[in-house]
């Protein structure tokens, strides 16, 4: 997993409550279990119409918008179903932070296991930096370990995150990759375990 420090890029305002894992990557693309290329699927029956011909008044088709590794969504993104193909998409699009007033759980730790960074503020922040992202400047930072979020305007935001998360992003750390980190102390377990239990398999 690709560590997350920090992401200075383009920020698409997208201030939809209640966004599910179903908009984010419709059914027909979950037949895969490759990560690359989902990216084409991401959010398509808002990027496309009934025809699959680009929504020009969707906000990741306009010009000013490509290329957006930020978005600044609603509350409640990524409710619904559990699939982890959503934070794939959401990463194969190129977008490394999500910033909402809040998370569905089962999303919030498959992007947290993915690399994706997750900044949860105010509903008034919000509405400013969606504000602001709609303006001439599009470029925000997000810096994880000053845990701040910086604004064209130069206004700055600060977000709390639990610190075991904080390290596993920086990290790029997922639970597997955590887990190897005590690779030794586990080998010595399994040693002690075969010698007091050698019957066990």
């Amino acid at each position: 997993m690709k560590p997350f420090n920090s992401v200075t890029g383009v920020a698409a305002p997208l201030p939809i409550a209640n966004l599910d894992t179903d908009q984010i990557i419709p059914k027909q693309f979950l037949s895969t279990v490759e990560r690359e290329g989902l990216g084409k699927g991401l959010l398509y029956d808002l990027r496309f119409d009934q025809n699959g011909a680009p929504n020009p008044d969707f906000v990741l088709n306009q010009p000013a918008f490509q290329g957006a590794s930020i978005l600044i969504a609603g509350p409640n993104f990524g409710c619904g179903s559990s699939r982890e193909h959503a934070p794939w998409a959401l990463l194969d699009f190129g977008v490394r932070c999500v910033i909402a007033e809040s998370f569905a759980d089962i999303f919030a730790g498959n992007c947290l296991n993915n690399g994706i960074l997750l900044v949860r503020l105010p509903a008034e922040a919000v509405a400013a930096l969606s504000e602001e992202a709609n303006g001439a400047n599009h470029v925000f930072t997000v810096d994880l370990e000053s845990q701040t979020v910086s604004a064209p305007s130069g206004a700055r935001y600060g977000f709390e995150i639990d610190p075991g998360h904080k390290e596993k992003l920086l990290k790029g750390l997922d639970d597997i990759g955590q887990s190897l980190t005590r690779s030794d102390a586990i080998a010595a377990f399994e040693s002690r375990r075969r010698l007091a239990t050698p019957w066990l398999p």
